[in-house]
């Protein structure tokens, strides 16, 4: 059994599609569809239920096959990295998740510095919401994810960066734009633009709220960054995000942050993977580049 095959099985599960399933292993949709009979054929059992216009479900020989070729796979990966890393030459994938508020504006000068030490290494960011991050880490989707405001989990380790200052934003218009810094109460009853509520930034702003007994009026509410960046541009309101996100506004005054006078408050950041999971000396080696400029 080649070990190709696998890795076809597997992303073809993963992306619950036969062409993206192809497009990721450079065949054709035939050849995965072959692929997949031989397999069954192999093992004497279906392992996919499937029929015109109907979603892929696994079947319990399915389920097996995809959890234990996953393991392979890992396997496999981090050998071929090893013994490429032996030879003196950093090669193969490194698969990282994270939320569009770091991916966007932390992350990039990283990736760059990474790729130009290593050439031969791919790198591929994926942007995603924080709890499909948490669900790739343990499916083994992903080798690490990077996220705001990281729980913890039994099957999770969680390596800890610097956190990052919080500031409160609003448009060059605004009446508070004239100011240096601004305390948390002077907010009480202002137009707020703010994360959607299942965002763990959303939890952590509401929850420093809370403590200091202050009440803004939500105007609306947004799952990313950049659209909270452009309403609070258009006038809707004020906002509290990451310092660091807002500099290509502050510098093109679109936006103007200002510093808390009774802060500083910060947001918590942190790589996660799976425990018990043998990272690749080339992810382990992203790990540490990473932990090194952002911790």
């Amino acid at each position: 059994m080649h070990i190709e095959i696998l890795k076809t099985f597997c992303d073809l599960v993963d992306t619950a599609s036969f062409s993206k399933a192809a497009r990721q292993n450079f065949v054709s949709q035939s050849a995965v569809s072959q692929q997949l009979r031989t397999l069954e054929t192999h093992y004497g059992r279906r392992l996919l239920e499937r029929g015109a216009g109907r979603p892929l479900v696994l079947t319990d020989a399915g389920r097996v096959l995809y959890s234990e070729s996953k393991a392979i796979l890992e396997r496999f990966q981090a050998l071929d990295q090893r013994l490429r890393q032996g030879a003196e030459v950093m090669a193969g994938n490194v698969r990282v998740a994270t939320v569009y508020s770091l991916g966007l504006h932390s992350l990039p000068p990283f990736v760059k510095q990474f790729l130009a030490l290593h050439p031969q290494v791919n790198v591929r960011v994926e942007y995603s919401r924080t709890d499909r991050i948490y669900e790739a880490c343990l499916d083994g989707t992903i080798d690490l994810g990077i996220v705001a405001q990281p729980h913890r989990r039994a099957q999770l380790e969680i390596v800890l960066l610097r956190p990052e200052p919080l500031v409160l934003v609003c448009s060059p218009e605004h009446r508070l734009a004239r100011r240096r810094k601004i305390s948390l109460p002077q907010l009480r009853g202002e137009p707020f633009v703010a994360f959607e509520r299942n965002v763990p930034t959303r939890k952590a702003i509401d929850r420093l709220l809370k403590e200091h007994r202050v009440s803004v009026s939500i105007v609306t509410e947004f799952d990313n960054i950049e659209t909270i960046k452009r309403s609070v541009e258009a006038g809707l309101g004020v906002s509290i995000l990451p310092q660091n996100c807002v500099r290509n506004e502050a510098k093109a005054r679109t936006l103007v942050p200002l510093e808390f006078a009774d802060g500083p408050y910060t947001r918590s950041v942190g790589i996660i993977h799976r425990k018990g999971r043998e990272l690749g000396p080339t992810t382990q080696a992203f790990l540490k580049l990473l932990t090194t400029g952002l911790g």
